[in-house]
């Protein structure tokens, strides 16, 4: 027994003087420490992360390798030794081993090690080889479910594209920006968008310019996040390089030769294109290029103090004009809005103490957009002496958005993190109605007004802490922290004209039994009130309403061994206007070899009624080929909601299910996941329901209800590989997804299900969730010159027009290509093309009954054909 012990005692001997400790700082190129650094013994999971200044203190076995590992810089191999200085530099390469901050709290988990799907997205290299110019483009094109749609004739939403990962609604899919949760846009999705009845966030409203990378954390994740994070989480990372000068001059434009056969005179085919400057029905000069852009980008960077502290800036200028393609007579300005915008970010850190600083970033963003409304060609919208031949009103927004967060963030000395900030954000939408005419004043009547508008204002408190235990088994690290939330949703009137029906004398009509409106002498009806194209928010629409969130949340990942890692998550929200619910997760990660994962994960999630679906109300005008009609969509808390059976909102409540492998192999990195989302009390928008008998004013109502169960399966495909060839560089990257969702009950009541959410309305839902999108990116780089050549494929998508009939949009196969070169170390062009062989959608028939009034409805390749553009990119 003596002489095991000895021996026992002489191997651990032996163990510890093998270990040595190993100090050192980390740098980037320009000489400025990083913090947050991962470190790693090679083989093993021994690891710590740099502190505010860079350094680092490591016990290893005599000889080892150390691994460093950043976000954005290029895997970094040294040999140990007593004092060690590495200097990182940014990385074009891949991406998949890179530390993340979205899934998981833990600062040492990488994309490949993880539990859960993570997509990271190096902007600056994406942007560079592709000439979309705006977030929700780009990511269509490199994320596997992620997608998005460009819209027309849908009022606000011309101007903010719905978007959306695996299927889900826009706004079931969290945004956070450098960890913090990001505010909702007030916007509401109504008429044939995709997304419809749904909020969500407007991606656009952030300069791509200011961005680093983009997190898409693929797998529901409401026990960590809360609330929308059904479908998953976006994360967007801001630039904190210094010293360094970098942006773009993008000029773009789109050909107007649309394919197809089209009947003589139709609009916007050739001698029929709308002439801009008239009243919207009239035709002026052919164009083969419209949709002509500007973009002109610039991030500038700055150390503050000699420790690590810096303030990164982003300006942003983007013009775009509209885009004019083929339509039926009563949609001659079809196409994609015009928009002029500035946009404006700044993100800063400063040390205040030793391991304690604060940070700060937020933006500023304006657009002011305009996008034709359906045509007026005859009747009693019509005043011929003021619009002979009819018109096309303008509906015009002006978007500002605003957001600033600011907190500070410490580690003790024994390990501990904590994280106290506060994020404020804003979205408003200011609508104003160009070239119209109320016809209740004929000629009397202005010909633009105010008609109101919207605003969404949130804030958001976050007390976080989360500490790392490498002495528990193979490393634990445990998180916990509140959430303290308040958002508030307004409607602001417009003028009178913009809602008011007047009488014969120019007087608003306040009793119906003793005042008229005036006759259309032609047809014989009344003369409708309010700004024709987008009708005014009146006092009656105006809404001031407020709610509080309190959440509280654990979550905890336990290496066991080298090979086992899992993970857990519990969250607890309350909301002050519906109550309280518990959401929790269990994740895991199994290592079958040194290069092939496992991984899995179930959970259960909700998400709350926006304010904007609970009190959300309008009366609007509803075109198609049969004519118009005049459409209540009522407020969820409206007494004409309660007479239709429909009930208060509550919370969707979800479970999901993912489970996938990632394989890593020197050049060659793969994740494939499959994944289960069931969704129970989905709300949604309603079809019209007829309340001609109901003394509104109105043919036909609308409500926003808790009405489908739906379930979604599909699998996640993302493979890479990049390999280098002496001065060349080749790489090859395919990204794909599956998916299949189901209409599992329609919650009707007692209510008709054709009316309540019947073929149209289940067409809509369904066409948010193509069958499948797969995308094969072409990369080559030799010396100076690179060129990248991407394949995109769209799935076949049914949606049911106004005659009930099935509109079939065929596969569709896009092409990109751009060609760069390196003139100097500071001056690249770039020239390009998207969709280089102008496909287009599916033609659709005659008979004019799209939901847009063109052609081709929105769907995920879009309508505006090919997009030739060149670009030249600085960088000083």
């Amino acid at each position: 027994m003596k002489k095991i012990a000895l021996l026992l005692f002489l191997l651990n001997s032996a163990f510890l003087f093998a270990q040595k400790e190993i100090s050192g700082v980390v740098k980037d190129k320009t000489g400025n420490p990083l913090p947050g650094v991962n470190i790693v013994e090679k083989g093993t999971s021994n690891g710590v992360s740099t502190d505010f200044e860079g350094g680092f203190r490591i016990k290893v076995k005599e000889g080892a390798i150390l691994v460093f590992s950043y976000v954005g810089f290029a895997t970094v191999e040294k040999t140990a030794s007593d004092q060690l200085s590495v200097t990182l530099d940014e990385s074009n390469g891949q991406v998949l081993n890179d530390v993340v901050v979205v899934g998981s709290r833990n600062t040492k988990r990488t994309v490949v090690n993880s539990a859960v799907p993570i997509d990271v997205i190096n902007v600056k290299e994406v942007t560079t080889q592709s000439g979309k110019i705006e977030i929700n483009q780009l990511l269509q094109y490199v994320a596997p479910s992620f997608n998005a749609n460009k819209q027309s004739g849908s009022d606000g939403a011309d101007h903010v594209d719905p978007a959306s990962l695996r299927g889900m609604g826009p706004d079931q899919t969290l945004v956070l920006i450098n960890g913090k949760r990001r505010h909702q846009s007030s916007l509401i999705n109504l008429f044939g968008t995709r997304g419809r009845g749904n909020t969500g966030t407007d991606l656009n409203a952030i300069p791509a310019a200011s961005i680093k990378r983009i997190e898409i954390l693929r797998d529901g994740a409401s026990a960590q996040y809360g609330s929308d994070a059904i479908a998953g989480v976006i994360n967007i990372v801001t630039n904190d390089n210094v010293d360094e000068l970098t942006g773009s001059i993008t000029y773009g434009a789109f050909n107007t030769h649309a394919k197809g056969d089209f009947l003589p005179g139709t609009p916007n085919t050739e001698g029929y294109r709308l002439d801009q400057h008239g009243n919207g029905n009239s035709y002026g000069k052919d164009q083969d290029f419209d949709g002509g852009s500007v973009r002109v980008a610039a991030n500038y960077g700055t150390a503050i103090g000699t420790k690590g502290g810096f303030v990164n800036l982003t300006g942003e200028f983007l013009n775009k004009n509209k885009t004019l393609r083929p339509a039926y007579d009563f949609r001659k300005g079809f196409g994609d809005a015009e928009m002029r915008g500035v946009n404006l970010f700044a993100n800063l850190a400063i040390p205040i103490a030793d391991k304690t600083e604060f940070y700060a970033f937020g933006g500023s963003n304006f657009r002011d957009t305009d996008a034709y409304a359906f045509t007026r060609n005859d009747g009693e919208r019509v005043v011929e002496s003021v619009y002979p031949g009819g018109y096309t009103p303008r509906i015009t927004s002006k978007i500002n958005d605003n957001s600033v967060a600011a907190g500070i963030r410490t580690q003790s000395s024994g390990g501990w993190k904590f994280d106290l900030s506060n994020t404020f954000g804003m979205n408003k939408f200011q609508y104003d109605i160009k070239g119209t005419i109320n016809a209740s004043l004929e000629e009397k009547s202005p010909h633009e007004f105010d008609a109101g508008g919207h605003s969404l204002l949130q804030n958001t408190t976050n007390f976080d802490v989360s500490k790392n235990y490498d002495s528990v088994l193979n490393g634990l690290n445990i998180a916990f922290g509140t959430e303290f939330r308040v958002e508030k949703f307004e409607i602001f009137a417009g003028e009178e004209g913009s809602y008011t029906t007047y009488d014969t004398n120019g007087k608003p009509i306040t009793d119906p039994t003793t005042q008229s409106a005036p006759i259309d002498p032609v047809s014989g009806n009344p003369r409708p009130g309010s700004s024709q194209g987008f009708p005014g928010y009146s006092p009656a629409n105006e809404v001031n309403e407020s709610r509080t969130n309190f959440s509280l949340y654990a979550d905890g990942e336990l290496d066991i061994t080298d090979a086992l890692m899992v993970s857990t998550a519990v969250r607890f929200e309350n909301y002050s206007d519906f109550g309280s619910t518990v959401n929790g997760k269990l994740a895991s990660r199994l290592k079958i070899t040194d290069h092939i994962n496992v991984r899995g994960s179930i959970s259960t999630g909700f998400r709350a009624p926006s304010l904007a679906q609970i009190y959300y109300n309008l009366r609007f005008t509803n075109f198609n080929s049969s004519g118009a009609t005049e459409v209540l969509l009522a407020p969820n808390n409206s007494p004409v909601t309660r007479a239709f059976g429909i009930d208060k909102l509550n919370e969707e409540k979800a479970a999901n299910a993912s489970l996938g492998f990632t394989a890593s192999f020197g050049d060659f990195t793969a994740t494939v996941d499959g994944y289960y989302i069931q969704v129970k009390d989905r709300i949604v928008l309603t079809g019209y329901f007829d309340a001609s008998s109901l003394n509104l004013g109105v043919s036909e109502a609308q409500f926003f209800a808790n009405g489908v169960d739906t379930s979604t399966h599909g699998l996640d495909l993302v493979l890479s590989w990049k390999k280098k060839f002496g001065s060349s560089q080749f790489g090859a990257t395919l990204v794909g997804n599956i998916n299949d969702m189901k209409i599992d009950k329609v919650k009707n009541g007692s209510l008709d299900e054709a009316t309540f959410f019947g073929k149209r309305e289940k067409a809509f839902l369904l066409a948010s969730a193509p069958d499948n999108k797969f995308g094969l990116n072409l990369n080559y780089t030799f010396k100076k010159f690179d060129a990248g050549l991407a394949f995109t494929r769209f799935s076949k998508v049914v949606l049911v027009d106004y005659a009930d009939e099935d509109d079939v949009y065929n596969p569709r196969l896009i092409t990109d290509l751009t060609l760069g070169y390196q003139f100097t170390k500071s001056l690249k062009l770039s020239i390009g093309s998207n969709n280089l062989f102008n496909v287009y959608p599916t033609k659709q028939d005659e008979q004019g009954n799209t939901e847009a009034g063109g052609y081709w409805d929105a769907v995920q390749m879009g309508f505006s054909g090919a997009y030739y553009y060149a670009r030249l990119g600085f960088n000083f």
